[in-house]
């Protein structure tokens, strides 16, 4: 079986938003228009608890997009985003959305950061969205969402890891491009990893 994974369409990403990312909103109708071709459908959340680790607020004297160690990683500071309950943290509006789908949660530990719709930053705790695939009979996903060269591309690289083969919806993603070309050289990056990208 197949699955569409929706990564992150939410508020903040989205034009307006805490942490736009350019033209975030485009994906909407590219992925509206996939989802009716999936039997199952799965949405990864950005929530996170305020105060998170992440942000540069969170950081006295830093700057957002700074780089501090966090844990054993290095982290970009990011404004505060997708808090918990907030409205940004909410999916966008026009994202078709049915109670059949499922909506796995990441970042959701104050002190590590989530790209991953799998798996934390640290690679210990995960979401859950692993068990559910394999106890679902999924072999094969479909990827799009926000951002290409975050958290698309680390669930893309992560689901690779764990046996899935991956699709990337091109047109269906967005990139934050802190580094100009950075959306480009991550979908080199999946392709390079086994993924498809159409």
């Amino acid at each position: 079986m197949e699955a569409l994974i929706i990564v992150d369409v939410q508020n903040d990403f989205c034009p307006g938003g805490a942490l736009a990312v350019p033209e975030g909103d485009l994906v909407v109708p590219v992925i509206n228009a996939a989802r009716g071709s999936f039997k199952r459908v799965v949405l990864t959340q950005d929530w996170h608890p305020a105060g998170h680790k992440s942000f540069a607020s969170a950081h006295p004297g830093k700057q957002v997009y700074d780089l501090v160690p966090l844990g054993a990683q290095q982290q970009v500071l990011w404004p505060d985003h997708c808090v918990q309950n907030s409205t940004g943290a909410e999916f966008h509006p026009k994202l078709t959305r049915l109670p059949t789908d499922n909506v796995f949660r990441k970042g959701t530990l104050p002190m590590v950061d989530s790209y991953s719709g799998f798996l934390d930053n640290d690679k210990i705790h995960e979401t859950g969205l692993r068990n559910f695939l394999l106890d679902e009979g999924v072999t094969r996903l479909t990827v799009a969402g926000l951002a290409t060269d975050y958290c698309v591309k680390f669930t893309v690289l992560d689901a690779l890891r764990y046996g899935f083969q991956v699709k990337v919806l091109k047109a269906g993603c967005r990139a934050v491009n802190l580094q100009p070309g950075d959306g480009e050289k991550a979908f080199q990056e999946m392709g390079a990893a086994g993924a498809e990208i159409v």
